[in-house]
């Protein structure tokens, strides 16, 4: 793309974003003001998703980071309404193939040398062609296949300009959340510029082909040994930052349950092994695979019996962060305790709640969800009236969009990573429960709780032992000090201290007279000319003592 198409694509989306800013500025803000808040609620709903409609097709057309946008608002259910998240959920990659010429020319020029040098061959055909790069079946040459020890890959190359469009996009979108920011309906809820930056950050660690190598050795890592989980294999000898070069695992698609029944191998098992590998990333190691779809997973038949699970596209990791990971402990507790002020506590420490955050509604709702549902195991739960639950998860719903908040990214990550991860073992077992598959997770982590408690108060309390071990000696020591004259309290800071809070008061008691003098003399003085004038004069040597006391003097010792 040229410098005009940049231009012209930055300033296309800024007008897109300042047309639906205003409608929105007009409806949500002005005719409320004008007494007409019900036309601006009844118009609500279909508004917000004719914007999420017109936004869907200008990120088709537009591609770049405009589809990532879509995708990434459509899990912000924190920030924005329903109407417009559902309409962007189902946004895909949905551009067409970069020719293939061009990504020849893009992946030689990376690697410094020809494609049919560096491979045995390359299917022309992309596997898949997404809004950032698409991948290609190859081969790899005979000499590099044998120091490998495979030969099948996939060659995954950015689309040609992509940094460009990508560095284009970004200004834009942190051009309109400084718009956001200013606007107080918006800013009481969301820090609109951090959102922008967080998504810059991973949308930039995407395009870096190295960082997602890096990603996918770290991940192979985490499992070395689990038969249970297998990962491609890097050829880093055919890899750059805009290329990449994979052993080739995929197999079976993890949701189509007909070629899984016919390779022998049954779903509510593989459904299970999933959702036990998604919480150990997600639980035990703190770091785990945040965009694991169904095409990013695969089941892999072995040649002497069994299956493994192969993770493919480590472009979009995530990491629990100690803060995050003690906040949901602190949260488990809470919810285990019945406790709702625990609960809120929980969730401001995690980093939810905006400080604007008025929690006495939330407070009140747990309480409420404590007392009819707080004493119940989760078999119990699921033999609840569903109308009740929807009762609650609308009530919920109202109190939340009240509330000034946002998911920190990291957390954000978290529950993508435990949508899909939910999403994908429904579709392969419709009788696969969450609850009953976290349980053991959430018993382990109030064990090591509880277990954490015991031996900080352990620690604690030696530590006390021994400050009381130690007090009957100090406190001689000090007795003979008071009976032999050397015990000296030095007070020469504290006695400054106070003399310049003195001085300081004696300033601020002169400008507050000053000011009285000097406003009333102005008011009496036209009907009372003398008195004011006085009264005027008089103020001004109280002016000169507020700004000028001590200003020359030796400040206090």
């Amino acid at each position: 793309m040229t410098v005009t198409e940049h231009r012209r694509r930055y300033r296309r989306i800024l007008r897109f974003a300042a047309r639906y800013l205003a409608q929105s500025w007009w409806y949500e803000i002005a005719l409320p003001k004008l007494g007409l808040a019900r036309l601006a609620e009844r118009t609500r709903a279909r508004r917000m998703q004719r914007i999420a409609e017109r936004f869907h097709a200008l990120a088709i057309e537009l591609g770049g980071l405009m589809i990532k946008v879509g995708q990434f608002l459509s899990s912000r259910l924190d920030v924005l309404p329903p109407e417009i998240t559902s309409e962007l959920e189902g946004l895909q990659d949905e551009v067409p193939p970069v020719p293939f010429d061009r990504i020849r020319e893009l992946a030689e020029r990376e690697l410094g040398v020809r494609l049919d040098e560096a491979f045995a061959h390359v299917d022309a055909v992309p596997v898949a062609a997404a809004s950032l790069g698409q991948a290609h079946r190859a081969v790899l040459a005979p000499e590099l296949a044998d120091d490998t020890g495979f030969s099948a890959v996939v060659l995954k190359v950015q689309r040609p300009g992509i940094d460009a469009i990508v560095d284009v996009d970004l200004a834009a979108l942190r051009r309109v959340g400084g718009w956001l920011r200013r606007v107080r309906i918006v800013s009481d809820r969301v820090d609109a510029p951090q959102l922008v930056e967080e998504f810059a950050q991973t949308s930039l660690e995407e395009i870096d082909y190295l960082a997602e190598a890096a990603h996918g050795e770290r991940f192979a890592q985490l499992f070395d040994g689990d038969d249970r989980v297998s990962t491609p294999e890097i050829v880093w000898e055919r890899s750059s930052r805009r290329v990449l070069t994979l052993s080739d695992v995929t197999a079976i698609k993890i949701t189509d349950v007909d070629a899984l029944r016919a390779a022998g191998i049954d779903p509510q098992a593989v459904a299970q092994c999933f959702a036990d590998v998604m919480f150990d990333q997600l639980f035990t190691f703190g770091y785990f695979h945040a965009d694991p779809h169904p095409g990013n997973i695969f089941v892999a038949p072995r040649a002497e019996g069994g299956w493994s699970l192969a993770f493919i596209d480590f472009g979009m990791m995530g990491s629990v962060p100690d803060e995050i990971r003690r906040g949901l402990r602190a949260l488990m507790i809470a919810v285990a305790s019945r406790d709702s002020t625990g609960v809120v506590a929980a969730v401001e420490d995690i980093g939810v709640l905006l400080p604007s955050a008025d929690t006495r509604e939330l407070e009140r709702a747990m309480s409420a969800l404590f007392s009819r549902f707080g004493g119940m195991g989760f078999a119990e739960l699921r033999d609840v009236d569903p109308r009740e639950f929807r009762d609650f998860g609308l009530e919920f719903r109202d109190v939340i969009r009240t509330l000034p908040f946002q998911l920190p990214e990291n957390f954000l990550l978290i529950v993508r990573a435990m949508s899909l991860t939910s999403g994908v073992c429904t579709s392969i077992d419709p009788a696969f429960n969450l609850w009953d598959a976290v349980e053991p997770y959430a018993s382990q982590l109030l064990r090591d709780e509880r277990g954490n408690l015991i031996r900080e108060f352990s620690e604690n309390a030696v530590s006390t032992l021994g400050t009381l071990a130690a007090l009957p000696r100090r406190v001689d020591a000090l007795l003979t000090s008071v009976d032999q004259g050397r015990l000296v309290f030095d007070t020469s800071s504290v006695e400054r201290r106070l003399a310049r809070l003195e001085q300081l008061g004696r300033r601020i008691i002169s400008a507050v007279l000053f000011l009285a003098l000097l406003v009333g003399g102005i008011l009496v003085m036209p009907e009372y000319p003398v008195i004011g004038t006085v009264m005027c004069v008089a103020a001004a040597p109280l002016l000169l003592h507020a700004l000028l006391a001590g200003a020359f003097g030796r400040p206090p010792r």
